[in-house]
């Protein structure tokens, strides 16, 4: 029996802005952060540069590093303002009108937009916008929010003013960094379902990321991730902030941030990821122990988990995969074929450190169950004694409507079958998952997660149809680039 689709949720999206008080290559540092971005979202990019009010925009389906050329970033050229955007298509189809930036113009000016998260009121806003006139270009909920923006900025005093209009009207999950002409602001849902970090340059230029790794790779330094509801404003080199929206909801981060989305040397929230995962596999070790000879992770979310389970359980830990590094994540792959074809380069049993050993298999979840499938197999055909999987995250058996692909129950492999079931089926010895009461324990502190896709509750009012392509219609693929416009100052 096989399942379609791939072995991983897929990730939303990666933001980055950044604000200098000088003219300097802010393509050129949004180019790295993106870089640094690029797990977050493989299937389109954009950067923005605002320098002194004219907006230079270049955007593409594809990767970070083919995207932009150098003969790209010198037409881009300097500013004092960039803001970037990777993508996976959690909502609206993969097309050059659905990659971000947002770009939007209005008699006040001009508005630069990236987002990450989903909302769950866009259809009605949609309704509501397209009655009063509006014309939509793209399929996506971003383009939503930047004219609530935008029509809330024709009736009010400055940007930062018509952010907190919108954000009483917007319901969901949203990360945002948005350049007007003379400002940078940055922003976060009142629940704080998406990450969202800023940090400082040794110049004085102030940067936000939806992780921190982004904020390394241009040597910034991290301060702190805005909390949920906070909306920051750079203007004239000073950072400032607005709380009105603070505390109104309980906090619910997206648990999966700590299991998979994350990169492991992020800080989340004040959380290290890598250790995070160590915690996740201690606890499986605690909550599924067994009698085994090695422990192996699936790389790379799964190493630092199997690190743990290792820790507890007194273990070995040793590599039992090498990975290719010149293939992306397997759900890239197009068509099942094609992707299941793609673990076998993707990553390959080292046949000495498994072969007639009982072997713990930690992986940071099972989707579908085809790639775990895959990779029993190939322990088998290794020479593996046993196989123990276990699991760092607990069963997927709800759809999730705050920025993940993952919004219906259709191929959910957990939905229809036992533990058991799947064990048999992925064809290993035993499996355990984690479960929900230590998932929320992995950051170490006491904090409010959202954890709906695994049978918890939802955070917001779920309504209509809020799947991945519900304005979805057929056209063709323009890769319509490169966009220079002057519009007056704010």
């Amino acid at each position: 029996m096989t399942f379609g689709g791939s072995q991983h949720i897929h990730e939303e999206c990666g933001i980055f802005g950044i604000c200098s008080q000088a003219p300097r290559d802010v393509a050129g540092l949004a180019y790295y952060a993106l870089y640094a971005l690029q797990h977050r979202g493989q299937e389109s990019a954009g950067i923005v540069v605002n320098d002194g009010g004219i907006f230079s925009s270049y955007k593409d389906v594809g990767l970070v590093g083919d995207i932009f050329t150098s003969d790209v970033l010198d037409k881009l050229g300097q500013g004092e303002i960039a803001v970037g955007h990777v993508r996976y298509a959690t909502t609206g189809a993969d097309n050059i009108a659905n990659v971000q930036p947002v770009v939007i113009n209005h008699h006040k000016g001009q508005l630069a937009l990236a987002h990450n998260g989903n909302l769950t009121n866009t259809s009605a806003l949609r309704k509501e916008l397209e009655e009063k006139g509006m014309i939509f270009h793209s399929t996506t909920d971003s383009e939503v929010i930047a004219y609530i923006i935008v029509q809330e900025r024709l009736r009010c005093g400055s940007i930062e003013a018509a952010v907190s209009a919108a954000m009483d009207r917007i319901e969901g999950a949203y990360s945002l960094v948005i350049s007007s002409p003379a400002k940078l602001i940055a922003a976060r849902d009142e629940f704080g379902f998406r990450p969202l970090c800023y940090g400082t340059m040794p110049d004085g230029s102030i940067a936000f990321a939806s992780e921190s790794c982004a904020l390394d790779s241009i040597g910034a330094t991290l301060v702190r991730d805005l909390k949920p509801g906070e909306i920051a404003i750079v203007e004239d080199g000073h950072l400032r902030f607005d709380t009105a929206h603070c505390g109104k909801r309980s906090r619910r981060m997206c648990a999966f941030e700590y299991v998979y989305f994350a990169r492991p040397d992020s800080i989340v929230d004040g959380t290290n990821i890598s250790r995070a995962r160590q915690r996740a596999g201690e606890y499986l070790a605690q909550e599924h122990p067994v009698d085994a000879d090695v422990v192996i992770g699936v790389p790379d979310s799964g190493l630092d988990a199997a690190i743990g389970y290792s820790r507890v359980s007194g273990i070995p830990f040793v590599l039992g995969f090498t990975k290719n590094k010149y293939i992306g994540r397997t759900f890239i792959s197009p068509g099942q074929e094609n992707r299941e074809a793609g673990v076998n380069i993707k990553l390959n049993p080292i046949r000495e450190a498994v072969e007639g050993k009982r072997v713990v298999l930690i992986d940071d979840s099972i989707v579908r169950g085809t790639t775990s499938r895959r990779i029993a197999e190939q322990l088998w055909a290794a020479g593996a004694k046993e196989i123990h999987m276990r699991i760092s995250a607990p069963p997927f058996v709800a759809p999730c409507y705050y920025g993940t692909d993952v919004d219906d129950t259709k191929g959910l492999i957990a939905v229809s079958h036992t533990v058991e079931e799947i064990a048999r089926l992925i064809k290993v010895t035993s499996l355990g998952y984690l479960s929900r009461e230590r998932l929320v324990l992995l950051t170490g502190k006491d904090e409010g997660f959202c954890t709906a896709c695994f049978g918890g509750e939802y955070p917001t009012a779920i309504a209509g149809n809020i799947g991945k392509n519900r304005f979805d219609t057929p056209r063709p693929r323009k890769l319509n680039k490169l966009q220079n416009r002057k519009e007056g100052e704010e």
